[in-house]
């Protein structure tokens, strides 16, 4: 067994990848053990992730508020506390809070064999958000 003490600071989203004010812990980055990362991510309202993908897909365990997550087919889901949300490896996606509501969530994600978690692509239009 391996415990680890809560040592690191929350970091704010980077604007490259983000709208809004976002707030990431992170819990467990890929390393020689595990192929396996994970963060706990926080979403003031309106803010959102920009479109973006996982070589081998992503898990997301809501875990506050309510939020949205949507495809670049424009099916927008919204997510609550205890849902689970799978997305399948390449699927353009996004996750964000709703325009007035928090939205917390636990995104798990597993690196490729080159070391690769997601790739990050153009932000999530006003129109992409609202619809």
């Amino acid at each position: 067994m391996k415990y680890t003490r809560s040592s690191g600071q929350t970091g704010t989203g980077p604007v490259d990848w983000f709208t809004g004010t976002v707030h990431i812990d992170g819990i467990r980055t890929p390393d020689e053990q595990s192929a396996v990362g994970c963060a706990h991510v926080r979403f003031a309202p309106g803010a959102r992730t920009a479109w973006h993908h996982h070589p081998r897909g992503q898990t997301l365990y809501v875990t506050d508020g309510v939020g949205w997550v949507g495809t670049r087919r424009g099916a927008v889901q919204e997510i609550r506390p205890g849902d689970v949300v799978h997305i399948e490896p390449g699927e353009e996606h996004w996750h964000g809070a709703t325009a007035d509501r928090f939205m917390a969530h636990v995104a798990i994600q597993e690196a490729d064999d080159n070391g690769q978690v997601v790739t990050w692509l153009d932000h999530v239009t006003d129109e992409e958000y609202s619809d």
